[in-house]
Order: C-alpha cells, then structure tokens, then sequence
C-alpha cells in the first residue's frame, strides 16, 4: 500500500489513487454464495430489464418531458425514478454476478443443507417451526425461507434427524433446537429472486 505524501483527512485520502481504487473495488464485493440456477435467473432478469423495462421506462421519461414545465411536473420525476431504480437493479445484479462464489448442494441426503427443508424444535419453548434452507437472494423469513448464510442456517449446515444444535446469534445470545425432520426439496425455480 502506498502513502500520498499531500495527506488528507481520512485514510482514503492518504493513499495513492490505485491503492484507494483496490480499497473501494474491495469493499463493492458481496462474495454471495449462489448457485448456477441463481446466476441464471439473474441473467434472466437483468437481460428483460435490458430489453423490455429500460424500453418502457426511456418512453415513460419522454412521455412525460413533453408534457412541458419540469418544474411542477410529478409524472417526469416519477418516470425518472423508475427509469434510475431499473438502472441500479441491473448494475446490483451485475455485480453480484461478477462476485459470487459459485456452490453446490454437497450435503448427503439425510443432511441439512441447500434446498433442505428443515423441522426444528426450540427447547426453550417447545415451538416448532419449519424452514427450507436457500441462497441469500431468495430468502425469506416470513415465508420459512432461511439463508444458508444466516446464523441458523450456518448451524444446521450438516447436522441429521435428532441432532441438538446450538445456534449463535451473536456474543450474549444463542439458542438450542432439535432438528425434528430434513426433507430434500430441489431447486424447482418456485422460490423467485428477492427484490431489493
């Protein structure tokens, strides 16, 4: 790493200008773990955002310039947002593509792992509850879908019918469950991606 002898106000401003480039490109990584039917379907979606959303958002903006005074005018800021929230989508989808960490579902069939569905038992209360572990893009909790990447989704993670785990939520809080059930559910492309 090398010091910028002008100095600065923050560490970024201290470093010459390749160093601080490889700092932020550093930072931009999201290194998700995704299966290749995940990169497909975000290939899916960014293409359609391409083809179909860009076009009909640049019209909606041209659409709504011509109705005259920008100044008061709510439908041109609201076709501007569409259009700049398409553009981000797709550069957030890029990125993740071009930084994911490709994996595959290696558990064994009697083992929690990716596209496993999962019945716990907390021991502290004696609920029950059922989860089907997945990618961070197509989490959600509400739904039962837990990331593999989530506190218990990283807990489960090779365990079998019976084991008791313990799940680490953080330094003061963890909990126990028994895992009551591991069912194998494939990837069958009903879970859609999670929007952001």
């Amino acid at each position: 790493m090398c010091i910028n002898e002008s100095g600065g106000d923050n560490l970024l401003d201290l470093l010459c200008v390749d160093c601080a480039g490889e700092i932020f490109e550093e930072r931009l990584k999201m290194n998700d773990k995704l299966t290749r039917n995940d990169i497909k379907k975000m290939e899916e979606e960014i293409e359609h955002r391409k083809l179909v959303v860009r076009k009909e958002a640049l019209e909606a903006v041209k659409e709504a310039r011509a109705q005259g005074d920008l100044s008061e005018n709510f439908e041109y800021y609201a076709a501007k947002k569409f259009k700049n929230q398409n553009e981000s989508r797709i550069r957030y989808l890029e990125r993740m593509i071009k930084t994911a960490q490709i994996i595959e579902d290696d558990a064994k069939e009697d083992e929690i792992g990716l596209n496993k569905t999962v019945e716990v038992e907390f021991v502290e209360d004696g609920t029950i509850e059922t989860y089907r572990l997945v990618t961070t893009v197509r989490n959600n909790p509400l739904q039962g879908l837990i990331s593999i990447e989530s506190p218990i989704g990283k807990a489960l993670a090779g365990h079998k019918c019976g084991d008791t785990v313990h799940v680490q939520v953080n330094n003061d809080f963890g909990y126990d469950v028994v895992v009551k059930s591991v069912e194998n559910t494939p990837d069958d492309d009903s879970i859609a991606l999670r929007k952001f």
